[in-house]
């Protein structure tokens, strides 16, 4: 990779996450040459728009990567297992949202991004998942500050976190129950229009899923803390976009509160929310690109504790623009 245009291709540009992407590269001005837009068969011939114009969506099966130096993968762990391998052997940096590739490295530029100097040429970066990527940028910056002992999440999910589908049944099933209109659940295994799922996906045999294993492994690895104990519960709420996290940190001394919110107002990529306010994800995460932070506080009675409220746009920050915010961080290096 060069400082000069690149050639570039995403794959999965029709998904949500594929069509923020490109709009963010647009709108960071990012160096492109020719940009690919590649998806399943299904979305190929759709047009999606890329600087005034319109670009037309191929099939990736059959796309020749030796044409392009830089590919994200913004689609299903499937397709990066099967054409991932085939951008690397072409040379491309790839740089992969779905988690599925062993071997990549786990990089969110606030948290972890002078890693990027130990990467091999063409690299291979895995951008976390939305709900790593906002603990990782809301924790790094106090890793100086606390002996973190355990962390303690409840991470509510938007259902954008499992695509366009879920998206369109949210809707679906809040339409049909504001019109007194019996509900047969589709994507979903019941109701989540005004409901909780406290399971986002299948358990395994010790009760945890993928999403949430996923989010332990990532954090670990972004904090470069891989024995730091998590827990992890996500819940499926009914919310199109913008994840939301409570947050408990044990610390094995006190938490000097002054200190934690001078680290957090100074942090890069997070929006510090005044005492006695706090950040929701309509009106404040949605359309940003920061993590918002509030309900600073120690635990009831407990110093050694704390306690944070976080809210972010899981499409645009948590997935989209970390992505892309990896590949200029690449680029800075190379130059």
């Amino acid at each position: 990779m060069t400082t000069t245009a690149l050639d570039i291709a995403v794959v999965g540009a029709t998904g949500t996450v594929g069509e923020s992407l490109v709009q963010i590269l647009e709108e960071v001005a990012f160096p492109v040459s020719t940009l690919h837009l590649l998806a399943s068969m299904e979305s190929a011939g759709s047009s999606v728009m890329f600087a005034g114009k319109k670009l037309k969506v191929r099939e990736v099966d059959s796309f020749d990567f030796t044409q392009v130096q830089l590919v994200f993968f913004a689609a299903s762990p499937a397709v990066s297992l099967s054409f991932a391998p085939k951008a690397t052997a072409a040379g491309c940096t790839v740089i992969d949202l779905s988690g599925a590739l062993d071997g990549a490295t786990a990089l969110v530029p606030e948290a972890n991004g002078e890693r990027i100097g130990e990467l091999a040429q063409p690299a291979l970066i895995t951008s976390p998942s939305a709900g790593a990527v906002a603990l990782a940028v809301a924790l790094a910056p106090l890793r100086g500050l606390l002996d973190i002992e355990r962390v303690q999440v409840n991470a509510c999910l938007a259902v954008s976190e499992q695509g366009r589908e879920a998206v369109s049944e949210l809707a679906r099933q809040t339409a049909e129950l504001l019109n007194a209109r019996p509900l047969e659940p589709r994507f979903f295994d019941r109701q989540v229009a005004f409901n909780l799922l406290p399971q986002v996906g299948m358990p395994d045999e010790q009760g945890h899923t993928s999403v949430e294993r996923r989010l332990v492994s990532e954090l670990r690895q972004v904090l470069d803390l891989p024995q730091l104990k998590i827990s992890v519960t996500c819940i499926q709420v009914p919310v199109f976009f913008g994840d939301s996290f409570s947050v408990a940190v044990q610390s094995r001394r006190s938490v000097d509160l002054a200190a934690i919110n001078a680290a957090l107002e100074a942090a890069d990529g997070i929006e510090l929310v005044e005492p006695g306010d706090y950040p929701t994800p309509v009106g404040d995460a949605v359309g940003q690109d920061v993590v918002y932070v509030g309900r600073v506080r120690h635990g009831v009675d407990e110093d050694q504790q704390l306690n944070l409220w976080l809210t972010t746009d899981n499409v645009r920050k948590g997935a989209a623009l970390n992505a892309v915010q990896a590949a200029q961080l690449l680029i800075k290096h190379m130059a």
